[in-house]
């Protein structure tokens, strides 16, 4: 089998009748010798630990290591009656969140498909899990998206040092529209339409964590993420198309972060990471451990 693109995956879909999450795991298959049920065991499992990291960690507050967030989430879930975007949406964000500031207190979480970008997928599947989508459906949807990655891993990266956070935050919002669209009965290319959409709207997103650490701008992007994720997927569903098709996506976002400057690729040197308030927090974060000015 044969696959460089999404496309190739949908065509197969087409020619053989197969469903899209199977034409993925037998891909799978071919490239590590992994069973069909062998790979969906271990995507439960990976399902699991979304379901039981945000139960245990819900409404909590974290100690993260510099201490820029850790209660973000815990306040988004005593506002969510009142969100104005409606109850689902926000869920999302705050799942988001609440699971990204957790990856920031060194908690249990899903590389998925990076541990900066760790909240989208949560974000997204717990939300559907609570709105009434059996687990089953989720799982399968998780593995959709687990090719979507794929995808972009072979095409492009899934790295903010190589490509910007585009290649992270962008990359899993992709993955979780497709994963959503699929969980919610749409066609393979429905699901192409998705996740094409979303990683457009995140195009050019630059990797600038203040300090280096996955505290700011990071967590939040995640709730960005987890809600763009489901606003596409709903426009994939209403029968919107996307004129860039994904695979020609994921090489423009490839391009887009091989020619930002090294200042833009989680180096701390440029964006938000360099601003006034920034540098106040990172002085006074040396101060506080002794560390010297040059260092």
């Amino acid at each position: 089998m044969n696959v460089k693109s999404l496309k190739d995956l949908i065509d197969i879909c087409e020619k053989t009748g197969e469903t899209l999450h199977k034409v993925i795991m037998d891909w799978e298959m071919l490239d590590t010798g992994y069973s069909n049920e062998y790979i969906t065991e271990k995507t439960s499992k990976l399902l699991s630990v979304m379901e039981e990291e945000y139960t245990s960690k819900k409404g909590k507050e974290f100690k993260t290591l510099v201490g820029l967030t850790g209660s973000n989430g815990k306040r988004m879930l005593e506002y969510l009656p009142k969100a104005f975007v409606g109850e689902r949406v926000f869920k999302a964000a705050t799942i988001a969140v609440t699971m990204s500031e957790s990856n920031a207190s060194m908690g249990r979480i899903v590389a998925c498909p990076t541990a900066g970008s760790s909240g989208v997928m949560p974000g997204v599947l717990l939300t559907l899990e609570e709105s009434g989508i059996e687990r089953d459906k989720l799982v399968l949807s998780l593995i959709v998206a687990g090719g979507i990655g794929k995808i972009i891993s072979m095409r492009a990266s899934l790295s903010g040092a190589e490509a910007g956070c585009q290649a992270e935050i962008g990359s899993a919002t992709a993955m979780a529209a497709g994963a959503a669209v699929y969980a919610m009965g749409g066609s393979p290319q429905a699901v192409s339409n998705a996740a094409a959409l979303s990683l457009k709207s995140l195009m050019g997103l630059v990797c600038d964590p203040v300090g280096g650490f996955v505290e700011v701008p990071c967590v939040k992007r995640n709730a960005a993420g987890a809600t763009l994720a489901l606003v596409f997927a709903d426009i994939a569903m209403a029968g919107v198309e996307s004129v860039i098709p994904f695979d020609e996506v994921v090489d423009a976002m490839m391009a887009v972060g091989k020619s930002m400057p090294e200042s833009l690729r989680e180096t701390g040197k440029g964006g938000i990471a360099i601003s006034p308030t920034a540098r106040r927090i990172m002085k006074n974060l040396k101060e506080k451990l002794s560390i010297p000015e040059d260092n």
